[in-house]
């Protein structure tokens, strides 16, 4: 790659929310830029649905409607935030023909499809940074790719959505149902119309994938992530939580095991003397666990038009350098290429809520379901009595298909009325 002489030419391809917010810092802090990278930067275009639409801070002659024209127009970098997989893929792959760098907050494509991408930028010897795709303006996963480039991760933890954080906390504080909460969040705009892609856990799943892929040196997609929303957490799990010490989050776990890689997002149970527990609100966190570092949290912002945008310019400016220096960023690094295993073979705890029977024999008879899949039970909390009597349980650590096979067990006894909650638990814990 040889290196770039004069500006350094940029096309932004979508104008909303981040897309307007990177333009307007491109060139309020043009001068700054300069600076920090040893080259003028221009912005040559931003492509946009809607030319008329007035946007602040941005010169109507920089607006167009033909991306395809400016993803291949040949800019130093083509900067691609108009999210989804289709057009985005397309124009990221015209504009790497074009030898134009990448710079990209697409989560979506990237879990599904990250391959192609990587393949792409290899054969045409140009960059493809994303750090803006997970975790917005927390420096993430450059530490991933390169601080921790030398050491083996074992595990990566985290909340990744504001909107179900926001949701969660809420309720825990609120006390209030996730219905109500909802309102309150499309009400405030933490949540959209339709939340589907947040409160079922894809935007996790897909970001989950990502710090994967990363943090194993294994090629991981979303359909790999096993996943499961957050809709379906009560008030009473919330109450039941609280008495026992834990909250509630939306966790995306990632773990290297023995024989492979689990990759999964839940609503779990975490022990509020753990760090992820105070992350409150629309914030983010995720925790790593490295074998030399040790553990250690990364914690902000993980969304918004200038939190994300922040992360774009810190992209844009590590491509740029390496264009005036004639380098180029890191590759797809997937050669551990571990198996990616089935969500029944981790190592987690479960909160069971039993409505049960109130007659002698009811404990032996739940007992032995235990016993039966060789989970050992922590926890026994006796609630109510008579026809409102109930059970929370909480176990030691077991396979999540033995915990899932001896929910099933409880399912079938008679002293058993129904199963009013399941949920794994994650984080040190005592009685």
């Amino acid at each position: 790659m040889s290196a770039v002489r004069g500006p350094i030419t940029i096309a932004l391809l979508g104008g909303g929310t981040v897309g307007s917010e990177v333009a307007r810092m491109l060139l309020g802090n043009a001068s700054d830029l300069e600076a920090r990278i040893g080259a003028p930067v221009r912005l040559t275009g931003v492509a946009v649905r809607d030319v008329a639409k007035v946007r602040p801070g941005i010169p109507a002659d920089l607006l167009t409607a033909d991306a395809a024209a400016l993803a291949s127009s040949g800019a130093d970098i083509v900067v691609e935030l108009m999210g989804g997989i289709e057009p985005a893929r397309s124009l990221i792959l015209s504009a790497m023909a074009a030898k134009s760098s990448i710079v990209t907050a697409n989560k979506a494509l990237l879990a599904a499809d990250g391959a192609t991408l990587y393949a792409a930028a290899a054969k045409n010897d140009v960059d493809l940074y994303f750090e803006a795709a997970v975790a917005g303006a927390i420096p993430l996963l450059r530490p991933l790719r390169e601080s921790l480039a030398g050491d083996t991760v074992r595990r990566v933890l985290g909340i990744v959505n504001g909107t179900t954080n926001f949701i969660l906390t809420k309720m825990d504080e609120q006390g209030a149902d996730y219905a109500k909460v909802l309102a309150e969040a499309q009400a405030l705009g933490y949540a959209e119309a339709d939340p589907t892609a947040d409160v079922e856990g894809f935007d996790a799943a897909a970001k989950a994938a990502i710090l994967a892929e990363l943090a194993f040196h294994t090629r991981v997609t979303a359909d790999d992530v096993h996943r499961e929303g957050m809709s379906s957490v009560t008030a009473s799990d919330i109450e039941a939580a609280r008495a026992m010490g834990f909250v509630i989050k939306l966790l995306a776990v990632a773990e290297r095991v023995d024989d492979g890689v689990i990759v999964r997002v839940h609503p779990t149970m975490v022990p509020r003397t753990h760090p992820l527990a105070s992350v409150r609100e629309a914030f983010n966190a995720v925790f790593i666990e490295a074998d030399a570092a040790g553990q250690m949290m990364f914690y902000g912002r993980g969304a918004g038009g200038a939190p994300t945008a922040s992360a774009v310019l810190g992209d844009l400016v590590a491509v740029a350098r390496n264009l005036t220096s004639g380098g180029r960023g890191p590759r797809e690094s997937v050669y551990a290429d571990l198996p990616v295993l089935p969500v029944g073979d981790a190592m987690t705890r479960y909160y069971i809520n039993l409505e049960v029977a109130d007659r002698p024999g009811v404990l032996a008879s739940i007992a032995q379901a235990f016993a039966a899949e060789g989970v050992s039970i922590q926890v026994v909390r006796q609630d109510g009595h008579g026809d409102d009597a109930g059970l929370v349980v909480r176990t030691h650590r077991a396979t999540d298909g033995a915990l899932s096979r001896t929910v099933e067990r409880l399912r079938t006894l008679d002293t058993v009325k129904s199963v009013l909650g399941v949920m794994r638990v994650e984080g040190e814990a005592t009685p």
